[in-house]
């Protein structure tokens, strides 16, 4: 019977060795955070491309403001747009499913069952721009570089990573620091790949104007710093064939232009200086376009709806200002906001008031907490506010009778109950006598428009609001430095969030230079759901997380929350062709082409 119950315990033992043994080798051409994966092994192409999409031609585009650098990967220095063309990563995140990621670098990859860490199997064919294959070597170079010595964001974000190891010369498996954090095998899948050959024999801490050795579709072809830069697609590139790039990267060469003011960039696009725009400002959408152009189609508008969560822009507090440091004083300011009447006199009526940091999304909080969620935060009760139990989060609205001037009387009680009484028509705090006086930090005189009229508002209640509207490469600094009262500030997000919320709200990052809490979110409960919800084990668990992050940083009164719109709003010169399927949650430039007919069609001079 002993040896019996010996040869069982054995046998269990050895299933178990098994077992384990073929779930750590099990690997998988993609990874996908809490779902199936949409696209199977074997897969030709993207269901949002043409696969049979002509090569050739160029594609101009534009930007408003500057760049000085080619290293987009530190603090110091502007990037421009399209740099990250130049770098491959390990996988490619599909456009057309919540957070999932297809081999790129990587044929395959591993993940732990417990998610402790994960082995990307690299390509034999992998290469850089100047013919050397890509290696672990490589990716362990790429990973301690960022880490030590990128972006603090990559700090940050690969602040769980413990280490990364070669198994080979195309076998790298990198561990992580917490078990179960389903999201970091994908983090890590999204990493740039650099040339350690390259990066040795430069800085890799400094500016530089020298274009780098990548690996990706495209290269640095000719660049003048602040006023254009030039892309020529690699006519040899080695993952042109693979099913993740078929159909994509059409275009010959891609080149930005640079302009200082918007003005004169929508001008030079009517032109014909450049082929497409994406719009942001509602009022030239509504009557910047008109002409010939439009009028004999040669020019196009056209909405694109999108499915992508359209997160939050709005005014950003800066905490660490004393003045801002009282939430009843940030929820007063909010009162100040007429949005009702910016968007009927400004944005003739385009868009949507935003009332989460995850707007557009069923990650979004309703109503009251409820369900896991409320559970959730009940054990905070003390430490959030009360309200927070009571009543659904909502932004001031100056619909009905007295519209703004209710918000006001609303907006002075909290002042008062706050320490701040009128004096001399001008607000100040009832026991220094401080007068309540900030800055509004922009980087486009387009946004002034938008803040004046609050500054109106601000001043009925005695206060005084500065403007100040800066240069992007001195906006950005300041920024970086947190150097600004208010400004405004758009915080995007994924359909799977994760560990860039850290980033966003953490303590920690809240005194890291360059980080996005540029609201200064220091508050411990934060912290916690943070990293409750990066370690969600399901997508039910991860929407009831996320809601009670939303929820609190609603009731923290961190932002006066903006507005959105759920499509892209693109004026393009008809000479594009589209694929069929349009990606839920991208525009999908990269997936266009030129047609040449259309582009013949045009006449030589456009109408002006």
């Amino acid at each position: 019977m002993v040896r019996t119950l010996k040869n069982l315990l054995n046998l269990i033992w050895l299933l178990a060795l098994v077992q384990g043994a073929a779930a750590e080798s099990a690997s998988s051409h993609g990874l996908s955070l809490h779902r199936e994966l949409k696209y199977p092994a074997g897969f030709s192409h993207l269901e949002y491309v043409n696969p049979e999409a002509p090569k050739g031609g160029e594609l101009r585009l534009a930007e408003i403001g500057t760049f000085d650098s080619l290293n987009p990967f530190i603090l110091k220095g502007i990037a421009p747009a399209g740099i990250s063309g130049l770098h491959d990563t390990l996988t490619y995140n599909s456009n057309d499913e919540a957070f999932s990621e297809y081999g790129l670098i990587a044929e395959s990859i591993e993940v732990a069952p417990d998610h402790s860490w994960v082995i990307f199997n690299l390509r034999s064919e992998a290469r850089f721009h100047d013919g050397s294959p890509i290696t672990a070597t490589d990716v362990i170079f790429s990973f301690e570089a960022l880490k030590e010595r990128g972006h603090p964001f990559y700090r940050s974000y690969y602040a769980p990573v413990e280490k990364a190891e070669a198994l080979g010369p195309r076998k790298v498996k990198f561990y992580f620091q917490v078990r179960n954090n389903r999201e970091l095998p994908l983090t890590i899948g999204q990493m740039p790949v650099l040339s350690e050959k390259y990066w040795r024999n430069h800085d890799f801490g400094k500016t530089t104007l020298d274009a780098p050795v990548g690996s990706g579709p495209y290269r640095i072809d000719s660049v003048e710093p602040g006023r254009f830069v030039r892309y020529q697609r690699v006519a040899d590139y080695w993952g042109a064939k693979l099913p993740v790039n078929v159909g994509r990267h059409n275009f010959d060469t891609i080149r930005y232009d640079y302009y200082r003011d918007s003005t004169v960039a929508l001008e030079a696009f009517k032109a014909g200086e450049y082929s497409l725009r994406l719009e942001n400002t509602s009022k030239l959408w509504a009557t910047g376009y008109t002409g010939p152009a439009l009028e004999s189609g040669k020019m196009r508008q056209e909405e694109i709806f999108h499915q992508r969560p359209t997160g939050m822009q709005g005014f950003v507090y800066n905490t660490r200002r004393a003045l801002f440091s009282d939430r009843r004083v940030r929820e007063a300011l909010a009162y100040a906001f007429d949005f009702e009447w910016t968007n009927r006199n400004l944005f003739y009526g385009a868009y949507t008031r935003t009332n989460s940091y995850f707007s557009n999304s069923e990650l979004a909080a309703p109503g009251l907490p409820e369900g896991e969620e409320l559970r959730t935060l009940e054990g905070y009760r003390g430490k959030i506010p009360d309200e927070l139990f009571s009543r659904a989060y909502t932004v001031p609205s100056s619909t009905g009778r007295n519209g703004v001037r209710r918000n006001l009387r609303t907006a002075a009680r909290l002042l008062r109950k706050a320490g701040w009484v009128v004096r001399d028509q001008r607000l100040v705090h009832a026991k220094t006598g401080q007068p309540f006086s900030f800055e509004v930090l922009l980087v486009s005189p387009a946004f002034e428009r938008v803040v004046l009229p609050f500054k109106r508002n601000l001043a009925r209640l005695g206060i005084e609001m500065r403007v100040r509207t800066v240069d992007s490469a001195q906006y950005q600094k300041r920024l970086d430095n947190f150097d600004f009262d208010m400004s405004v500030y758009v915080w995007g997000q994924s359909l799977s969030p994760g560990n860039e919320q850290q980033d966003f709200w953490s303590a920690k990052a809240a005194n890291i230079p360059g980080s996005r809490n540029l609201a200064g979110v220091q508050d411990p409960v934060v912290d916690e759901l943070i990293a409750q919800l990066v370690s969600s084990p399901d997508r039910k668990t991860l929407i009831q997380r996320t809601r009670a992050l939303d929820r609190v940083l609603l009731w923290g009164y961190y932002v006066i929350p903006h507005w959105h719109i759920r499509s892209f709003r693109v004026a393009y010169w008809d000479i594009f062709g589209r694929p069929g399927v349009i990606p839920k949650y991208a525009l999908g430039l990269d997936t266009w082409w030129l047609d040449s007919a259309k582009a013949a069609a045009l006449e030589t001079q456009p109408a002006k």
